[in-house]
């Protein structure tokens, strides 16, 4: 493990303004991100006015204002998303956006996108999930709220798209694609997610990165909402290849998001910080690294003579002992050296063997 890819999640904390949009493509690149990501919706196509919101929302924006109507007031303009691409090009990170239907993933595919994020609450959305695998670029899939055979199945419908130019005409056609597949999605990457905002500490389960990992044999990841950066950092300790994190220019902003978002200092701090541990991470030969081998030779005992011992004496254990010094065999050999015979004389100190 080299390098974590980082993602800063500016989401819908542009407000609907554009010059706040911009705003955070700049602090993800001066941060150290690799890429800042939006989102992209149609309110009208997304949540009817009689969807609920959570509580969490209810806390930020007011119960009296409707989900519809908060989503609204957060759509990311078509027209906008050039401008952000190009600023966030120009300043040397990807242009991300994740859409949550149809019309706004046909018109993400215009942009030409690296991947495509996939995000939590469409995870069960087969229709929507199946039409993003078969853009047939790579997908960063958020796991948020899902259960273990929830997982499996969205990667089983992408395992149908990639393989089939029409959708299923039931789900035991997805199914026979994942088992045809050998339970295999390609180009799939999981991110573990705790869909809270803020998340507590005590429910961000890490550990389940690890059983993504393992039931799916995938690249898995972790996208943030607790509270400060040592959750991401233990995500990347534990083999998080991408981490995903809000960000805002001043968490205090009225939104859904900014009370879970770090502001541009602390971003930046998270990104160093991850560079630190993925390149304490190194490789998993246990081996001396390069600057070890000078300590070692100082470090390391050897075997020496615990007395004078004349040539061709049978060397006993009370002739030999260990201690740093500049010559003889490793300590480790002092064993197989009783019983052999001296070929010169040893003072005492001097080293025994080569």
């Amino acid at each position: 493990m080299t390098r974590c890819y980082v993602i800063a999640e500016a989401g819908v904390n542009h407000n609907g303004q554009l010059n706040l949009a911009q705003a955070l493509v700049d602090a993800a690149a001066d941060a150290g991100a690799d890429a800042v990501k939006f989102q992209t919706f149609r309110a009208d196509a997304l949540a009817l006015d009689s969807a609920p919101k959570a509580a969490y929302q209810d806390c930020q924006i007011g119960a009296e204002t409707s989900q519809h109507a908060m989503l609204k007031a957060l759509e990311l303009p078509e027209d906008w998303h050039a401008a952000l691409q190009a600023r966030a090009q120009a300043r040397g990170i990807d242009f991300l956006s994740t859409a949550f239907d149809f019309a706004s993933l046909g018109f993400l595919e215009t942009l030409d996108l690296p991947f495509y994020k996939v995000p939590s609450g469409e995870l069960t959305n087969a229709p929507l999930l199946w039409r993003f695998a078969r853009t047939g670029r790579p997908l960063v899939v958020s796991t948020g709220m899902a259960t273990l055979s929830e997982v499996e199945q969205a990667l089983a419908v992408i395992a149908h798209a990639r393989a089939h130019a029409c959708e299923p005409h039931a789900m035991v056609e997805v199914w026979q694609a994942w088992a045809d597949a050998r339970g295999q999605a390609d180009g799939v990457t999981l991110l573990h997610c705790t869909s809270l905002y803020p998340t507590p500490v005590a429910e961000a389960n890490l550990a389940a990165m690890g059983t993504l990992a393992a039931a799916f044999g995938l690249p898995v990841g972790y996208s943030d909402h607790t509270q400060g950066i040592t959750v991401p950092l233990a995500a990347v300790a534990l083999g998080a290849r991408v981490i995903e994190k809000h960000l805002t220019t001043d968490r205090s902003l009225p939104g859904p998001d900014h009370a879970a978002s770090l502001e541009p200092a602390e971003f930046a701090a998270m990104v160093h910080a991850i560079r630190d541990v993925c390149a304490a991470m190194g490789q998993a030969a246990k081996v001396p690294q390069p600057g070890e081998w000078d300590t070692r030779r100082a470090a390391r005992q050897r075997l020496v003579a615990a007395r004078d011992i004349p040539a061709g004496a049978v060397l006993t254990r009370e002739d030999l002992t260990t201690a740093r010094a500049a010559q003889g065999r490793v300590a480790a050999n002092l064993w197989d050296m009783i019983g052999q015979t001296t070929t010169r004389p040893h003072a005492r100190g001097d080293g025994i063997g080569p």
